[in-house]
């Protein structure tokens, strides 16, 4: 059900053997539906992620219902779920509260975010880059004291909704700070789709002379359609490490006309045209895609889920 297996690619290029994929679609995907989503249907879409391959869900985040209500019942649904060996099951915990609450129920793995706008940051947690930074090293030290790896993410890394364009030394300088601090692993968000391979490239560019390439990971929303040509040049930069949402999930509360993440579908199917490794099995990602979809009463936003279904239904009986 998968791509063709494409010609290697040209002499000079070079991609990773392999790539880990970070499902966000149960968190990320999730924090901006309109609706109040049942938790059992969190519970299930979860269970059915976790039979896919992926190695990593990001599966809620210990925020204030207040500003995410979509995501209150985040402990229940970390104690609900059926755990898969092998699956590191994530949460996004922005302060210690957070933290340990999703410490109680037992995520496996948290994470933190750092915005590269002052503006965005303001916005999003109602400080500057720099207090926020500060607050999070609280929460690093208690993760390293109950021995909780710490991932961080850069948010608006190429382009913020409200003062424009990042520049790549800005994005920098923040996942610097995050990768000191503690950090195992900094994803390079671009949270309202603006980049472009140029942008992301020139992103990871300048943050690679500060972390370790092989730390690095990429985030991309497809608001602009770029997000799969953007994991092509990170491929290309020796990032083998991607978030992704099945089904194309996604937004972001805090910047309006930002569509979803990257379909994780999309995703898998171009790993497989370049012969990637990643252990995910997409007929069962798209009985899980198709499973949230229903569940919401809405389209699938992964160009391949529907050539996959369009194909299915033109099938002889």
């Amino acid at each position: 059900m998968g791509a063709l297996k494409d010609a290697p690619p040209p002499a000079g290029i070079q991609f990773p053997r392999s790539v880990t994929i970070v499902e966000v679609g149960p968190r990320d995907g999730l924090q901006n539906e309109p609706g109040a989503i049942p938790t059992s249907t969190k519970v299930e879409f979860i269970d059915r992620l976790s039979a896919t391959g992926l190695p990593v869900i990001e599966s809620t985040s210990f925020v204030s219902p207040k500003w995410v209500p979509q995501l209150a019942d985040c402990s229940e649904v970390m104690q609900q779920i059926q755990r898969r060996a092998g699956v590191r099951y994530t949460c996004l915990t922005p302060n210690l509260k957070g933290f340990e609450r999703a410490l109680a129920a037992g995520a496996d793995e948290v994470a933190i975010f750092g915005a590269a706008s002052e503006a965005f940051s303001q916005k999003n947690i109602n400080c500057s880059i720099a207090d926020s930074l500060e607050r999070f090293k609280e929460v690093v030290a208690a993760a390293a004291a109950a021995n909780i790896p710490v991932r961080g993410y850069v948010s608006c890394a190429v382009g913020c909704p409200y003062s424009g364009k990042v520049e790549p030394q800005q994005a920098a300088k923040v996942a610097k700070a995050l990768y000191d601090m503690g950090c195992y692993e900094i994803s390079i968000s671009d949270t309202i789709g603006v980049g472009t391979p140029a942008s992301i490239a020139a992103a990871i560019a300048a943050t690679a002379e500060l972390v370790p390439r092989e730390k690095l990971a990429v985030h991309l929303h497809d608001t602009y359609g770029q997000a799969l040509a953007n994991i092509l040049a990170a491929l290309q930069m020796g990032i083998s490490v991607i978030d992704a949402s099945v089904a194309g999930l996604g937004g972001c509360p805090y910047a309006k006309g930002a569509s979803g993440n990257v379909a994780t579908e999309d995703v898998v199917y171009m790993l497989d045209g370049l012969g990637i490794k990643h252990g995910v099995d997409l007929t069962k990602l798209l009985e899980a895609s198709e499973f949230i979809c229903a569940a919401l009463g809405r389209d699938n936003q992964s160009h391949v889920a529907k050539a996959l279904q369009g194909k299915r239904a033109a099938a002889p009986a």
